[in-house]
């Protein structure tokens, strides 16, 4: 187990299959991580110990487990237990629509490793059934649905690849229209506000113009919502702090993900980057795909 005194980082990588976890060790091995790909879970306990007790093993371990693991079912609650307590051990949950799922296997031209003879979507069902408590237990999840091997690494990069920060905070805006992002542990919704959309000469900037910005946090009730916002922020990251978790991502939505949404993102990174030891990055999702 990785306990206080030991300065070794363990995660488990998990999640859907097609969902990119193949792509996802591939990444992780760039950023320094040793990866074990599949070994049967009645080794890892083991395994983990040895290299708990030699002082040349990996600082960074990652070990991909899954459906297909042998052992998944009557093992996983025993190295699930390396991780209870323990602030070195993480867990990442690699996910992705049925949509795009589907679309993956099939351009690959192979079953699911569940559709025991039923359809694709049976498999997909049975495996996700299957991984639902694996995912909750998740401390980062990811879906891979709409990512390029490009995305997937930028996403993986704060929480995996820096060994330095106390505390990361992503801000992300996101269209509702497109969908809500699901890898995501606070949503602020900004459609309350008027919307720059039927401005005529605020329509064609983004919220990350400063016409834009001073129409959109000009509303009387804007302020008031901002400072709420961080003081809810601040406390959830006591919490994440306490449970040992250091990383959160707040997605902030309005309806195209253009206007009000981006502009709420960069007013809030903006206050939330005035926080000691804490790093902050903005994204947005949706910007430029009206």
């Amino acid at each position: 187990m990785v306990d206080g005194g030991d300065k070794r980082e363990l995660l488990l990588i998990s999640g859907m299959s097609g969902a990119g976890k193949g792509t996802a060790s591939k990444v992780l091995e760039e950023f320094g991580w040793y990866v074990v790909d599949n070994l049967p879970l009645s080794f890892m306990s083991d395994f983990l110990e040895r290299i708990s007790e030699s002082e040349a093993g990996p600082q960074r371990l990652a070990m991909v487990v899954d459906t297909r693991s042998i052992g998944f079912d009557e093992h996983l609650d025993d190295l699930l237990g390396h991780f209870d307590g323990s602030a070195g051990g993480r867990i990442l949950f690699l996910e992705a629509s049925d949509e795009a799922l589907v679309s993956r296997f099939n351009n690959v031209r192979r079953s699911h490793p569940l559709q025991s003879g039923g359809g694709l979507v049976d498999g997909i069902v049975r495996e996700r059934r299957i991984l639902e408590g694996l995912r909750g237990r998740a401390d980062v999840v990811v879906d891979t649905s709409s990512l390029s091997v490009h995305d997937l690494r930028h996403r993986l990069e704060t929480p995996f690849g820096d060994l330095g920060f106390d505390f990361h905070l992503t801000v992300e805006s996101f269209g509702f229209k497109y969908g809500v992002p699901v890898d995501v542990d606070m949503l602020l919704d900004m459609r309350f506000l008027p919307n720059p959309h039927w401005i005529p000469e605020l329509q064609p900037h983004t919220g990350r113009d400063k016409p834009v910005q001073d129409y959109v946090l000009a509303d009387e009730s804007i302020e008031e919502y901002l400072r709420s916002a961080e003081t809810m922020i601040r406390l959830a990251m006591k919490g994440y702090r306490r449970e040992g978790k250091r990383y959160m991502t707040i997605a902030v939505g309005c309806t195209g993900g253009k206007h009000r949404s981006v502009a709420i993102s960069e007013s809030l990174a903006g206050r939330l980057s005035a926080l000691d030891a804490v790093e902050v990055h903005v994204r947005h999702r949706d910007l430029g795909r009206e």
